[in-house]
């Protein structure tokens, strides 16, 4: 089985789309004109079907893949726009459109949740959707450090204000891939530079601390290959050790992991040979943020699973690649998919 651990939710119907600026209007309006009612958003599974089999559906057939971690679009959570209220609404809506998505294709895709982020309001306020999404069958979340949308003025992630809500997913049995959103801050290209900062970010905070100490069981997903941290590897190594910390591959080995979405092959050989393969997960973040062929190779520059197949891995850590360590990151997805 191949398992896409990272996918979202980026062909949703026009309705979606209506809805949210008309939120994001009345949220920014200065009289706080009435928000849209969410009974006004009119969305078939006809059109989610639509959706689905003519995008997401056809690209796995064509690529061999088996089932998507499916999510929310992530550059569309948008926690900087409005409050925590419009974030809890807006989150329970697109949450509940995965939750239909899965309903309506249970053998290809498996929802992972947006939380209700907000810049400045506690992470622990996130607990009850989390908990909702999950008795719905979700297996995951998707934590936005920086919910400002570009600015990074949260609390690092080693921060105790984040403490209550990884509480809540250790005894969940639920893991966290680590995503930003959309941003707002003009220096920054939102896929090009703000999440790889993101996820370069990251790592740094979670290799100087002792996050993993406190929850030793506490799962991370950094996405888009680790941003910077397979180029860079001898840096970051060396500044741990220069703090006293261990190496690396002790550092990560049951907490932080990494998945595929980089989009051409001398990225991906450089991650299997630097990152562990029992740390690296298959993802392409299939209709994200790099769509199209890639003229050199006539093939999609998101058909990861391709640049997989062609390293020099062997076949047994290509399958923990493929399918093994999503099992292992995702305990729920046993569950729902059974080892073959």
């Amino acid at each position: 089985m191949i398992i896409d651990c990272h996918g979202h939710y980026t062909t949703e119907p026009k309705d979606l789309h209506r809805f949210r600026k008309e939120q994001t209007a009345a949220a920014n309006a200065k009289d706080k004109a009435a928000m849209p009612s969410r009974a006004s958003l009119k969305i078939s599974d006809d059109e989610i079907r639509e959706s689905i089999e003519n995008n997401q559906l056809r690209i796995q057939r064509e690529r061999g893949t088996d089932l998507t971690i499916f999510s929310p679009r992530a550059s569309g959570m948008g926690h900087h726009i409005g409050d925590e209220s419009v974030s809890l609404e807006w989150s329970q809506i697109c949450n509940d459109l995965i939750a239909r998505v899965v309903s309506l294709f249970p053998k290809n895709f498996i929802g992972v949740c947006q939380l209700p982020q907000s810049p400045g309001v506690p992470p622990k306020n996130c607990i009850g959707e989390l908990e909702r999404c999950v008795k719905m069958g979700f297996i995951g979340c998707n934590l936005n450090p920086d919910p400002s949308g570009g600015y990074f003025n949260s609390p690092p992630l080693t921060d105790k204000w984040w403490y209550p809500l990884y509480e809540k997913m250790v005894e969940l049995d639920v893991p966290a891939m680590i995503h930003v959103s959309g941003c707002c801050n003009p220096a920054q290209h939102t896929t090009g530079s703000y999440y790889l900062n993101a996820d370069t970010m990251a790592f740094m905070q979670l290799i100087l601390s002792d996050l993993f100490k406190d929850f030793p069981t506490l799962k991370l997903i950094i996405p888009h290959g680790g941003g910077a941290v397979p180029f860079h590897w001898g840096r970051f190594r060396g500044i741990a050790l220069n703090n006293g910390r261990p190496e690396l591959n002790e550092i990560i080995a049951n907490n932080i992991f990494f998945d595929t979405c980089v989009y051409h092959q001398p990225g991906i050989d450089l991650l299997t040979k630097v990152v562990p393969a029992d740390n690296i997960l298959f993802a392409s973040e299939m209709l994200g943020a790099v769509k199209g062929n890639d003229p050199k190779t006539g093939f999609g520059f998101d058909d990861t699973k391709r640049y997989i197949d062609n390293t020099s891995l062997s076949a047994a850590d290509k399958q923990k690649i493929f399918e093994g360590n999503a099992r292992k990151v995702y305990p729920r997805l046993n569950k729902a998919f059974p080892p073959r």
